[in-house]
């Protein structure tokens, strides 16, 4: 059985991976002049699509709280960008590689990424495992223009915020840090919210919200790059 399975396996995993792929290839241009060693992008990439098992599992546990509605929303929003931005930590924002503002946000871009690959992967296999070919191919198309989008606006928020304290003292980098993870959880609950909610016409709109979102990030970009290290610290460091 599982041997008859494995094409449509194949099949869902084209389908979750290469979207993501491409969006990787998108963002990672936008630091083509100092690119992150392919490694460290991997490794990201594999941090990504780990916090996605962890996220089922902490989701799993905390259905029993009997939560529902937007408080369940919020919560398990809260869990997913949590352990998004801990892989994030674990994996590669310690790293001496981590040497410019611009960094953390490419790093959670990844991780993001790499959550959104395996997240789509697995909301495709089950329609397709019941050959229901067009429930799959609405599905990818939606989360390719939406939720795979949305996790890395969310996820990016809390990079962007770590740009801005990077050659902050700690404390205030831990601040920046929790004020980004607050942002990420609530844009993610309100976009499930609203998918949740509402339909057709009203879930275009949202998913023109989160395009809009993604034209916000690319300038940005283009502010953080603009960030430099303050001279008084480069005067200390001589």
């Amino acid at each position: 059985m599982f041997l008859d399975n494995i094409p449509t396996f194949l099949i869902a995993f084209a389908g979750g991976f290469l979207p993501a792929l491409i969006w990787l290839w998108f963002f990672l241009k936008e630091d083509r002049e100092h690119p992150e060693p392919r490694a460290l992008i991997f490794l990201a990439f594999l941090g990504g699509m780990l916090a996605v098992l962890i996220s089922l599992v902490l989701e799993h546990l905390t259905g029993a709280w009997g939560l529902v509605g937007l408080p369940l929303i919020f919560l398990w929003a809260f869990i997913e960008e949590g352990v998004k931005f801990a892989m994030a930590g674990i994996t590669v924002l310690w790293r001496k590689q981590d040497d410019e503002p611009i960094d953390p946000v490419i790093y959670l871009i990844t991780v993001a990424l790499g959550f959104a690959a395996l997240e789509t992967s697995l909301f495709l296999l089950a329609p397709l495992l019941e050959r229901d070919v067009s429930s799959a191919i609405i599905n990818g198309n939606l989360r390719f223009l939406g939720a795979a989008l949305l996790h890395v606006i969310s996820s990016s928020a809390v990079g962007v915020a770590l740009a801005f304290a990077f050659y902050r003292p700690l404390v205030t980098k831990i601040m920046y840090g929790a004020l980004g993870l607050l942002v990420a959880t609530v844009l993610h609950a309100l976009f499930n919210f609203s998918i949740m909610e509402f339909n057709g016409r009203a879930a275009m709109v949202v998913f023109f919200v989160v395009w809009i979102a993604v034209i916000v990030l690319l300038l940005l970009f283009e502010k953080v790059k603009r960030i430099y290290q303050p001279l008084l610290v480069i005067k200390r460091k001589r």
